[in-house]
């Protein structure tokens, strides 16, 4: 399967930025700097700051209650890869305003799946589960996010999938949920995954993926969008998917591992350069050998050349 260049940029995208360290109507007026657009305090719970920009999409700063101190979450509009360079500006920006990422800051990335049919999305669930760990390690997620807010796929769930011959959104939805939730309110606790789904129930029809933690790295932001769309795609293309179990972790081979992985999901050439290199580095091993031998008997030889 190949992903094509026309289908990453087509599909849509949004993300949600927590940070400390930069209060909301600071976080706010940065974003209209950089994107052109207006500031307006709209208030409610959230104390809602809002940002226009010149095409009318909208940006939205909000607090977060898992966050300490002086703190602000920044919600993107709907977005696509040709948006990219925007962001990471936006990134890059908050970061000089005195924006900090640390254990309690997350970066969600939303895919959109109003397309999704219930094949794509059995196809999901098993590539993301038989590749989590990976996954995990290489976007170097932190075990207390695991723990809490990033719960790995559950097994049972995964299960009741693999044996849908004829899957349909309901039946998925009754396994995901643990009985039919057609209408999920926004704190329903089964959001609280690496993988989550609820929204493929909601007005925002996307794939949440919570796994990633809070970054002032523009590249690593870049990043955490570029593998999560070609996850999707992947699940959107492929004619099916098996994996009723996950694939074992090995350090040994990790690094090898997850290049295999990123050339199946299309993850070649320069336009993926950076997103190998922010999941790679979190990984040991060689990526050019699976054993890893050849890199001793390499650095063997420099080391006495």
């Amino acid at each position: 399967m190949t992903i094509t260049e026309a289908e990453m940029m087509n599909r849509t995208f949004g993300c949600e930025l927590e940070y400390e360290g930069i209060g909301q109507s600071t976080a706010a007026k940065t974003v209209a700097e950089v994107t052109g657009g207006t500031a307006r305090f709209v208030g409610g719970s959230y104390g809602t700051w809002e940002v226009t920009m010149p095409d009318g999409r909208k940006w939205k700063v909000v607090s977060d209650g898992s966050l300490c101190g002086t703190s602000s979450e920044t919600v993107t509009p709907v977005m696509t890869v040709a948006d990219l360079d925007t962001l990471q500006k936006v990134v890059r920006a908050l970061r000089r305003k005195g924006a900090k990422a640390n254990s309690r800051t997350g970066l969600h990335v939303h895919v959109g799946a109003a397309d999704f049919t219930a094949e794509n999305v059995k196809n999901l669930v098993r590539t993301f589960y038989k590749q989590e760990e990976l996954i995990l390690k290489a976007a170097g997620t932190l075990p207390a996010r695991i723990e809490r807010y990033t719960q790995k796929t559950d097994h049972g769930f995964v299960n009741k999938i693999c044996a849908m011959r004829n899957p349909t959104m309901n039946a998925i939805n009754t396994a995901w949920f643990g009985t039919f939730t057609p209408h999920p309110y926004h704190y329903e606790s089964h959001r609280y995954h690496a993988l989550n789904l609820n929204n493929l129930w909601n007005d925002k029809r996307t794939i949440e993926y919570r796994f990633f933690n809070g970054s002032t790295h523009a590249g690593e932001v870049k990043t955490a969008v570029q593998l999560a769309i070609l996850i999707a795609l992947r699940a959107k293309s492929a004619k099916a998917s098996s994996a009723r179990n996950p694939r074992p972790y090995n350090e040994a081979s990790a690094k090898y591992d997850l290049r295999v992985f990123l050339l199946r999901l299309g993850a070649n050439g320069d336009l993926f350069k950076t997103m190998r290199f922010h999941l790679c580095k979190n990984l040991p091993g060689s990526a050019a050998w699976k054993d890893g031998r050849h890199d001793g008997r390499n650095a063997n030889a420099e080391a006495n050349g």
